[in-house]
């Protein structure tokens, strides 16, 4: 009898290995060459003409998480000392992004601006399509993305053969809600900031809900016309005038900046 038993449970094993193989084999795999590991990038935010803050957005390293390798995605934005009295910020927002498939696993946010702060926190559970928040558990489509997570995918787009008001769907999950996350492809241009002068595709993200600056209007990215497609400038409105974001430094990247002129 304990032969069968090693049997049964030798079976038993084999049958709960092939079952996580196969749902591990269900998670798509998409190709990036836009970024990787050590990448990190650096703007200063501008308020007309002033600079107002510095945004760091950084992958230091993978984590493993739900037994899957995941980019460490952190965006961080501080005001400068100067414009501290007026308005402080210290906002970070950190998303875990699977290293095959380019959807998140967490994703993490921390408001402080002004008076105003919030802390928030969801576990994407991407194999049971559940989405557990520091507020609730709510039910999410199949790759659904956070705001960092969908700014990254995003940079793996083929944008070559699209035309002017071509869309790009994704979805967006922020507090408790799914929400419509378009982006629209507006063309070329070229650009020249701190870290040099960059041939850009521009594209404008509809951010419906969880954006990374808080907007009444449109947000506009100006992307490296390469593979990398590194962010050049974002502009985005606010309730008066709009804040730019604009390259000043960058290291770490996946290959050669061939926007670069």
């Amino acid at each position: 009898m304990k032969r069968y038993g090693k049997i049964l449970t030798a079976l038993l094993l084999v049958s709960a290995f092939s079952y996580i193989s196969a749902q591990e084999s269900e998670f798509r795999v998409l190709e990036n060459k836009a970024f990787g590991v050590g990448e990190k990038l650096t703007f200063d935010v501008k308020y007309g003409f002033v600079t107002a803050g510095i945004a760091v957005m950084e992958i230091p390293k993978l984590k493993r998480i739900s037994g899957r390798d995941a980019y460490h995605v952190t965006f961080r934005v501080n005001t400068v000392p100067s414009f501290d009295p007026f308005y402080k910020v210290r906002d970070r927002y950190e998303t875990y992004l699977d290293v095959e498939g380019l959807f998140p696993w967490r994703f993490e946010q921390h408001i402080r601006e002004g008076g105003y702060s919030r802390d928030f926190s969801a576990f994407f559970d991407q194999r049971r399509g559940v989405a557990k928040t520091s507020e609730g558990s709510y039910d999410i489509p199949v790759y659904v993305n956070d705001i960092v997570s969908a700014f990254y995918i995003a940079r793996t787009f083929d944008y070559s053969e699209m035309k002017k008001g071509d869309k790009v769907h994704l979805e967006n999950f922020y507090k408790d809600k799914v929400y419509p996350l378009d982006v629209v492809y507006h063309g070329k241009e070229t650009i020249e900031v701190e870290a040099g002068e960059f041939d850009c595709i521009i594209v404008e993200p509809l951010v419906a809900e969880g954006g990374l600056f808080k907007s009444e209007g449109n947000i506009i990215i100006w992307l490296s016309d390469d593979d990398l497609k590194i962010p050049v400038r974002v502009k985005t409105k606010v309730i008066i005038g709009s804040i730019d974001a604009d390259l000043t430094a960058y290291e770490g990247l996946n290959g050669e900046l061939f926007s670069k002129r």
